[in-house]
């Protein structure tokens, strides 16, 4: 069996090791190695001088130790707690921004899926929490992330709630994260379709048949769901009406069919939004 390569950023917070142990207990059937990442920075980021001048302070070495001192501590903790003869805990300690060290890690170790926190949905927190969160979303979209509630504990997840318009023909190799999270738990794939009060066009039809087989054999259904002023409000308003929901799932291209619709950036709302952790995959380009 061929090991998963899944990371975990962390800033030590209660809210990144919320993030940490519900990755850890989503893939404990799977044969994983878990990159517990913490990344530092001193001085103004983004000026290569200032960093490299910034590297040979007394403060650097300071923070740098207690980068490492916490990560280590973190492994022993996470080790001591996992009984799972199927999971390895691996620790990097990182002189970077946080989205430059997720996306060299990403790279340097192959990793399949980034599990990170986010907390909080008031209009005054969307503009000073999660901003670390929603800046890889934006800007990592090569791999597979999911978002973690704050405070969320783990349930089965019954049901996982894809939210598409069936305007992009997926490709197998797209709907793959779909499929094996999916796969994981035996659960439901709930195709929910945001309308307008519209007809599917023969495209949208077509998009839709495809999806269908595409995900053979997952259990599958399809909802259509009245649209309200906020794509984003109709989908939360859809999981905290369905209990058995325990994920949304959506592709992250920035110019997709909602986004072309509306003023709002469906991904980031959902995202400090959401009350169950939340899938975001990359759209493959043909």
């Amino acid at each position: 069996m061929i090991s998963k390569h899944i990371l975990l950023p962390t800033d030590f917070s209660s809210n990144a090791r919320n993030a940490i142990d519900y990755g850890i207990t989503l893939f404990s059937k799977e044969e994983c190695v878990f990159y517990v990442l913490n990344a530092f920075e001193v001085g103004a980021s983004g000026l290569s001088s200032t960093m490299g001048k910034a590297k040979n302070t007394r403060l650097y070495r300071a923070i740098k130790e207690e980068s490492k001192r916490n990560v280590t501590s973190l492994l022993e903790e996470l080790n001591t707690n996992s009984n799972n003869p199927l999971h390895k805990f691996e620790g990097l300690s990182l002189s970077d921004s946080l989205l430059h060290a997720v996306g060299k890690t990403i790279i340097d170790y192959s990793i399949s899926y980034v599990f990170m926190g986010s907390k909080g949905s008031s209009a005054i927190k969307e503009v000073f929490i999660g901003s670390s969160t929603v800046s890889v979303i934006k800007h990592i979209d090569f791999c597979r992330l999911v978002v973690v509630p704050e405070n969320y504990s783990f349930q089965i997840p019954k049901q996982i709630a894809f939210a598409t318009n069936f305007e992009h023909v997926y490709s197998k190799i797209e709907l793959v994260p779909l499929f094996n999270l999916a796969s994981l738990w035996d659960s439901e794939i709930v195709i929910v379709h945001v309308h307008k009060g519209k007809e599917l066009t023969q495209q949208q039809k077509t998009c839709k048949n495809i999806l269908v087989e595409r995900l053979d054999g997952i259990c599958l259904s399809f909802i259509e769901v009245p649209g309200a002023s906020k794509v984003s409000d109709t989908i939360q308003l859809f999981t905290s009406e369905h209990t058995d929901v325990g994920m949304i799932a959506m592709v992250n291209y920035w110019h997709s069919f909602f986004n072309k619709l509306t003023t709002e950036n469906v991904i980031n709302r959902v995202a400090f939004q959401t009350k169950v952790p939340f899938l975001v995959f990359p759209l493959i380009d043909p």
